[in-house]
């Protein structure tokens, strides 16, 4: 038996998540599908960070155990053969696409999830009078005008370990609320504004309830110091609405140097290349 690790890069838009549903609309569901045919056996794998409906993917990593015998290429190009497949011949309308970047053998010890030290995750922000088409499903749009500086020094709250209580989703089934944010940056590259939040792990919709409390700030409805107050409050129903799906990219996860051999969080330069976004912007 063998422990495979894999890195994935997809498009959420249109499935309802990483998890395995019953009518098969979970990124899980194509790909232990896409497996099950290289290795002529079921297959379950595990992932670095369960992503909700419509959230993206730079780097995903999932492991799986399999007494199959392939070439590492097969792990990669036979199965993106395969999900290439599956996607023309069930021709879900709307829905994303997932590819594997990378494979190999690992420890039988390693676990996605469990051996992960921190996690990263960006925020994509259409900052605009009007969202462009090419950015749908691929941003959270918001019409008003920010203010940078204000949400910086309202993000400055948030770093540290914290009861995060504030920030996380009636339905969430974490046994605890605190979780240690590592940094949490904000740039803009009109009409973009990126967020990038490091942590040790996050509680459902932490980070979409953080980018819509750094939202009202930045528009001038509430003043910095509120995010403060919101934070020790503890209470999720004192907060704006949890913000859109469609901006959040799970940039990866970070093991131990000796874990894996390949990159295991990417920046959005790996889907934006340089120019691409234009220098960065003063506030």
């Amino acid at each position: 038996m063998s422990r495979i690790a894999l890195k994935l890069a997809y498009v959420g838009t249109g499935y309802r998540g990483w998890q395995t549903q019953l009518d098969g609309q979970g990124l899980q569901d194509d790909l232990e599908l896409a497996l099950a045919k290289i290795a002529l056996e079921p297959v379950r794998v595990v992932c670095a960070g369960r992503t909700d409906a419509d959230v993206h993917a730079l780097s995903q990593v999932v492991h799986f155990d399999t007494e199959a015998v392939r070439p590492l290429r097969a792990w990669v190009k036979g199965v993106n053969r395969c999900l290439a497949e599956h996607y023309e011949q069930v021709r879900r309308g709307g829905f994303g696409r997932m590819m594997v970047r990378e494979a190999e053998v690992t420890a039988a010890s390693f676990h996605a999830r469990f051996s992960a030290i921190a996690r990263t995750y960006y925020y994509v922000i259409y900052n605009d009078k009007d969202w462009h088409p090419h950015w749908i499903d691929r941003s959270g749009f918001y019409y008003r005008p920010l203010c940078l500086e204000a949400m910086k020094e309202a993000a400055s709250h948030l770093i540290g370990r914290h009861d995060f209580s504030s920030f996380r989703a009636a339905q969430c089934q974490a046994k605890s609320p605190v979780r240690s944010v590592h940094s949490l940056t904000i740039d803009a590259h009109r009409p973009l504004i990126l967020i990038k939040v490091k942590a040790d792990g996050f509680l459902h919709h932490m980070i979409r309830n953080m980018v819509g409390a750094l939202l009202a700030i930045g528009s001038g409805e509430e003043p910095p110091i509120r995010m403060r107050h919101w934070l020790k409050a503890a209470e999720r129903s004192l907060l704006p609405p949890t913000f859109a799906a469609g901006g959040l990219y799970f940039a990866g996860a970070n093991y131990a140097p000796d874990a894996l051999s390949f990159p295991t969080v990417s920046g959005m330069d790996e889907i934006f290349p340089a120019g691409c976004l234009g220098e960065r912007q003063t506030p």
